[in-house]
């Protein structure tokens, strides 16, 4: 069986990596069936080689795949039933979405959640958590997620792109999702799974395309457990 390398909270339930999600999403997509294999920060040296020190990592037989875009393309190419990119214009269409969203909402979402993602590691990885984004930012975990409401509204500003597609159809992919839409559920799950702030207002598109992602695959996204609200100071 094909095993998924996830990212692991001090919860067991709790998963919120958006890079595991995209790949939890394409896995179901194409109806194949998976072993997750949750992961700590500390836990890293122990993942199969090669790796590169991040999840997800997928094993499938003697193959090791890195990296959810790289192990999107293995997937297409070992199991071509039901397409994550059904044409070269897809596939490109999938890699605008994930420059996009890892240079533009990424940090966004970071200064939202990242206290509340800080909070959901055990106590043996708060000191990497904490070391590691504070080299990266530059400031304290606390300066960089002091204004969560303006990087909540910074958020939903740049999701107007998105927004202005969703009024003409229900997916990235068109009639139906593709890896674009599991790019963005991704996002959604981070927040969803890793945070306890409230995102949308209901009357948003964005909310009802939220919607629609998590009821695909039987409620794949929906039925993992959502960030335990009483752990959100």
């Amino acid at each position: 069986m094909i095993q998924l390398f996830d990212l692991a909270s001090k919860y067991p339930e709790v998963r919120f990596s958006p890079f595991c999600w995209r790949i939890k999403y394409a896995l179901a997509h194409k109806g194949l069936s998976w072993e997750e294999i949750p992961i700590y920060f500390s836990e890293i040296d122990q993942l199969p080689v090669p790796n590169d020190g991040k999840v997800p990592v997928l094993v499938d037989g003697s193959e090791v795949v890195i990296d959810s875009w790289d192990i999107a393309l293995f997937l297409d190419k070992k199991y071509p039933q039901h397409a994550l990119f059904d044409s070269d214009e897809s596939r490109s269409q999938s890699l605008f979405v994930k420059c996009w969203t890892e240079t533009v909402l990424h940090s966004l979402v970071s200064r939202m959640g990242i206290l509340d993602f800080f909070g959901l590691q055990k106590d043996a990885d708060q000191k990497y958590f904490r070391e590691s984004r504070e080299i990266r930012f530059g400031i304290t975990l606390e300066e960089w997620g002091g204004n969560p409401e303006a990087a909540r509204i910074g958020f939903i500003k740049a999701l107007e792109p998105l927004r202005q597609t969703l009024s003409r159809q229900n997916f990235l992919g068109g009639k139906g999702p593709n890896f674009s839409d599991y790019i963005m559920v991704g996002i959604f799950q981070w927040l969803r799974c890793g945070s306890g702030l409230t995102i949308f207002d209901k009357a948003d598109d964005v909310y009802a395309y939220q919607e629609r992602l998590l009821d695909l695959f039987d409620g794949l996204g929906r039925s993992a457990p959502a960030y335990p609200k009483e752990n959100h100071g």
